[in-house]
């Protein structure tokens, strides 16, 4: 199988020096990913915006979002990932998240009160459908779509869609659902129990996800975190060592990982638990910790 690692900034403000630093590092260190998260109320860089800027920037970096498919035409947003996909021949990565949820966010959005999965499920299929070049009639919360077909197509057929979530419904959606899973906040033992329930599911569905799209996204530090993460970590997991969640120093960031390899995890999105003072240096530690598992 074959082990990866992107990096994200995180939820980082937007800051272009910093961005146009990190895309530029990770292409001459070669990691494998840039990853960026979509916040639809916060001010990190827009995921399209930021990978269109890094497709022109970089030859072999493959470049991986979270998008929130909310708040705009799915034909839109089909035909903005098409031609992504087209402008970095290929190297785009997928996953359709639900939002943070945060004050106002739903109204912004125009979803209001419901359900955000559920509009996530009714998505997939017109995404789908769209990248494999056929025409689309559907009605769908206020969108109406007669016989559309978006053009052109995405270089990769299929473009794959990832999922993430760790609960059972979220598990059983990305076996009958998804292409891969993006997990986080469980431990390298709940990661591979977590990969044989999607595996179940997917044979439910008499699907299949391959055995290399499982993936966790993973916040890490240098030293010890503040006595507040550590709080929000034990109120969101009191029953696991918070290290475990969020490994520290390079020892402990090599054991972890290597510890979601042993249980079926081959793909990582790094991110560091505070900005760093420079990406350059902050690649030189990964690099140095991890970069030498990459196969």
């Amino acid at each position: 199988m074959k082990v990866r690692f992107a990096v994200a900034p995180g939820g980082a403000a937007f800051d272009g020096e910093r961005f146009v630093e990190l895309v530029e590092q990770l292409e001459a260190r070669g990691f494998d990913t840039l990853w960026l998260s979509d916040i639809p109320m916060g001010q990190s860089i827009d995921p399209v915006v930021g990978l269109g800027y890094a497709a022109a920037a970089s030859k072999r970096l493959r470049l991986g979002a979270n998008v929130v498919p909310f708040g705009r035409s799915p034909m839109i947003l089909a035909k903005t990932l098409a031609q992504l996909d087209r402008l970095s021949d290929g190297r785009l990565l997928l996953s359709l998240v639900p939002g943070l949820d945060q004050p106002n966010e739903r109204l912004a959005l125009g979803i209001g009160t419901r359900n955000r999965w559920k509009l996530i499920e009714d998505i997939i299929p017109l995404l789908r459908a769209w990248w494999a070049g056929e025409a689309v009639s559907h009605q769908l919360e206020g969108f109406v779509f007669d016989d559309v077909r978006v053009e052109p197509l995405p270089v990769q057929q299929p473009l794959e869609i990832w999922l993430g979530g760790n609960g059972p419904q979220a598990l059983e959606r990305i076996g009958r659902l998804a292409d891969g899973w993006l997990g986080a906040a469980v431990t390298p033992a709940e990661a591979g129990e977590a990969c044989r329930t999607i595996q179940r599911n997917a044979d439910a569905a008499a699907r299949t996800v391959p055995a290399d799209h499982f993936g966790m996204s993973l916040a890490y530090g240098h030293t010890e975190p503040d006595t507040q993460t550590y709080a929000s970590l034990r109120q969101r997991r009191p029953d696991v060592d918070p290290r475990e969640l969020m490994p520290v120093g390079a020892t402990g960031l090599r054991d972890v990982v290597g510890r979601y390899v042993d249980n079926g995890v081959t793909k990582f999105v790094l991110r560091p638990n505070r900005p760093p003072e420079t990406w350059a240096r902050e690649l030189d530690f990964l690099a140095d910790t991890l970069l030498d598992l990459q196969t």
